[in-house]
C-alpha cells in the first residue's frame, strides 16, 4: 500500500533541510521564505532490523523494504487559506497525503530569520492549523449547500433524501466544532460516524517534529520550547531532532556517522524515529514474503485479513486465494529453520479470514 507523510511548516522552520536528510536529495534550503515552490516527493525505506535476519535465514539474493512517501510542501503563513504566500496550491496538497508532520523550530538563533521574530513552537503549530480549519470551513459550507440543493432535487426519492439529511446533520456539526476549533470533536465525528462526507485536512493524524540545535539533543528534555509541546501534545506525538545534524549525518559513511552520534549524545538516528512513527501513527504492520530471491516487506493496515494482505501481493491472489501458509519471523530466529518450525507446530495453514499479525512470513496457495 502507498503510505505518504507530508512535512509542514511556517517558513525557516528546517522542513527543508529535514527533507533533504530523510531522502539525501538536494531540495533548496536557503535562508529565505518560499524557496520550495512546488512539493518535492521522495521514497524512504522503512527501517527494520529483521530484514537482514531474514536474508540470511532464506539465503536470499536481495532485500526490499517498506517504504514511506515523504512530501515536502512550502511553507504557509498566516492568511494562507485566503491566498497569502503562496495560497491555497499547498493546503490542496496537505490534502493528499495519510500523515501531517509538523516541523516548528525550537532553536534559537539570529541568524535566520523567524516570520514572526519570535520562538514560539507550539505558536507557529497553532498558525497552520487555523489556516486548515478556515479551509476546512469553506470546504464544508460548500459541501452544506450542494446537499441542500440535492435534497431538494431527491423530493420523490426517500432514501436520498434521509441520506442527504443526515449527511447535513454531520456536516452542521462539523461546521460548529470547526468554530469553536474543537478538533478532536471533528475527528470524532469523522471516524465514528457511518455517514460519508468530505474528508477534512484538520481531521488529519499528525505528529510534531520538533527542530533543535545540534547542541541541545544531548539533553533535549530539558530544551524550553520541546517541553512546551510535550506538555500540549504529550510524549508519544513529539518526536526531537537536529535537521542540521540529520543532513549532516545523512552525507557521512556509517562508521563516520556513528562516531558523530556519538560526540552528540544520540542513540538513535531522528530519521529512523521519524519514519517508524509515521509508520506507526497509521497503524500500519508489515508481513514478509521470503524466498531464495527476495525478502520482500508489505505494509499493511492493522486488522486485515489473509486474503486482503494477499491482494497486495497481487489481484490475483486475493481473488482466487485457497490458503496461506503462515509462520512469525520471530518463531523462525527462535527455532532456527523452518523444519524445527513445523516440529514446534509453528507452521500452520490459515483460512482467508485469519488476520495478519506484525512479522508474519506467508505463502499464498491461489487458483484462478
Amino acid at each position: 500500500m502507498s503510505i505518504k507523510a507530508g512535512l509542514v511548516g511556517l517558513p525557516n522552520v528546517g522542513k527543508s533541510t529535514l527533507f533533504n536528510a530523510l531522502t539525501k536529495s538536494s531540495v533548496p534550503a536557503e535562508n529565505y521564505p518560499f524557496c520550495t515552490i512546488d512539493p518535492h516527493v521522495a521514497i524512504t525505506f522503512v527501517p527494520d532490523v529483521r530484514l537482514q535476519k531474514l536474508k540470511t535465514a532464506f539465503d536470499s539474493k536481495k532485500i526490499i523494504p517498506a517504504t514511506v512517501t515523504f512530501v515536502d510542501i512550502a511553507g504557509l503563513v498566516k492568511g494562507a487559506a485566503s491566498g497569502e504566500g503562496l495560497g491555497n496550491q499547498f493546503l490542496s496538497h496537505i490534502a493528499e497525503v495519510d500523515l501531517i508532520l509538523h516541523v516548528v523550530r525550537c532553536f534559537e538563533d539570529s541568524d535566520i530569520i523567524h516570520t514572526s521574530n519570535e520562538v514560539d513552537p507550539l505558536q507557529d503549530y497553532e498558525i497552520i492549523v487555523a489556516e486548515l480549519v478556515l479551509k476546512d470551513l469553506e470546504s464544508v459550507t460548500k459541501r452544506i449547500e450542494k446537499v441542500a440543493k440535492l435534497t431538494k432535487a431527491a423530493a420523490n426519492d426517500p432514501v436520498k433524501k434521509k441520506e442527504n439529511a443526515d449527511e447535513l446533520e454531520l456536516l452542521e456539526k462539523l461546521r460548529k466544532a470547526l468554530d469553536t476549533m474543537q478538533l478532536q470533536e471533528v475527528r470524532t465525528l469523522l471516524n465514528n460516524s457511518p455517514v460519508k462526507t468530505i474528508s477534512l485536512l484538520s481531521a488529519k493524524n499528525f505528529l510534531i517534529i520538533a527542530n533543535m540545535a545540534e547542541a541541545d539533543m544531548e539533553q533535549y528534555q530539558t530544551n524550553q520550547h520541546y517541553q512546551k509541546l510535550v506538555q500540549h501534545f504529550g510524549n508519544d506525538r513529539v518526536i526531537p531532532v537536529s535537521a542540521r545534524a540529520e543532513w549532516e549525518l545523512s552525507q557521512l559513511s556509517d562508521e563516520e556517522a556513528a562516531e558523530m552520534m556519538s560526540l552528540l549524545g544520540l542513540k538513535e538516528r531522528g530519521l529512523d524515529a521519524i519514519i517508524e512513527q509515521t509508520y506507526s501513527n497509521l497503524g500500519l504492520i508489515t508481513f514478509f514474503t521470503c524466498g531464495p530471491q527476495e525478502i520482500h516487506a508489505w505494509p499493511i493496515k492493522k486488522g486485515i485479513t489473509i486474503r486482503q494482505a494477499a491482494g497486495e501481493i497481487h489481484s490475483d491472489l486475493e481473488r482466487g486465494f485457497i490458503c496461506a501458509e503462515v509462520f512469525n519471523c520471530q518463531d523462525l530466529f527462535t527455532h532456527g529453520n523452518t523444519n524445527k518450525l513445523k516440529e514446534a507446530g509453528k507452521l500452520r495453514t490459515e483460512g482467508q479470514d485469519y488476520l495478519v499479525r506484525d512479522g508474519d512470513i506467508i505463502n499464498v496457495r491461489f487458483n484462478v
